[in-house]
């Protein structure tokens, strides 16, 4: 564990009007790696001569489960590839496959179904959360709901401590009760405005990131994923502080005994 990613999604639109310039100026903010949200139809040996160029590594991919399961991944494979992406995470579960407790069980079916054909293929699986998994249902999370009916050697957890903070549950619980199945983590802090929550650099929120960037230590997770919706200051120059910040987390998890 140690390695340092951003997803993406955190500067789209800088990505749209111009992808490989976003992800050149993403590398020199001192991220290991990048998580991708879309390639915006950049041809694969552009981006891997810009990602050789500037030496920054996959981190994963979010694919929608549409995409996954509607036969489009199989015609990307290759350029995954090609820049070495090995983790496919799907990013949510539409409404539909969302409504009660039977639907998460259904979806942990739809979800096992993906992973089996991701690993066919060579690829890791992994599902992100965000904040309505932690809706209850006869008495448990859909986070559980779905975890609890996957098959744990198919599906993996890309999990978001913001979403299950903003929800009311501590990802350091969730880090130790999945605790071999967390793949990746985002991370990213939060702050009250307005009565409304939103969030901000790391360190400067009111989350203790500190203490779940240990817990992916402790468990050996490789990737800590930095993501950030809402912005105060330049984009850029807040993703410089969470690399920052965050990279300092990571050498002192580092140097803690477990």
């Amino acid at each position: 564990m140690g390695k340092l990613g951003l997803q993406l999604f955190s500067v789209w639109k800088d990505a749209e009007l111009d992808f490989l310039k976003t992800l050149s100026r993403v590398a020199d903010l001192g991220y290991e790696g990048v998580q991708f949200a879309g390639f915006y139809n950049t041809p694969v040996q552009d981006l891997k001569r810009v990602m050789d160029e500037k030496g920054i590594k996959s981190a994963g991919a979010h694919v929608s489960l549409n995409q996954l399961t509607n036969g489009e991944f199989e015609k990307m494979v290759g350029y995954h590839e090609i820049i070495g992406n090995q983790l496919i995470i799907c990013p949510d579960l539409p409404k539909e496959m969302r409504k009660n407790a039977d639907d998460y069980k259904r979806s942990a079916e739809v979800l096992n179904k993906v992973g089996e054909r991701c690993k066919e293929l060579g690829f890791t699986f992994g599902y992100h959360n965000h904040e309505f998994e932690f809706d209850v249902f006869d008495g448990k999370t859909g986070f559980d709901l779905l975890f609890e009916n996957v098959d744990p050697s198919l599906v993996k957890i890309e999990l978001d401590g913001y979403w299950a903070s903003y929800s009311g549950y501590d990802p350091v619980d969730i880090l130790n009760t999945y605790p071999d199945q967390c793949v990746t983590l985002h991370v990213k802090d939060m702050k009250t405005i307005d009565g409304k929550k939103v969030s901000t650099e790391v360190g400067r929120g009111e989350l203790d990131v500190e203490s779940f960037v240990e817990a992916g230590k402790k468990y050996g997770v490789e990737w800590l994923i930095v993501e950030q919706e809402e912005f105060e200051i330049d984009r850029f120059e807040a993703l410089k502080i969470n690399a920052t910040n965050t990279k300092n987390m990571i050498e002192r998890a580092g140097a803690k005994r477990f």
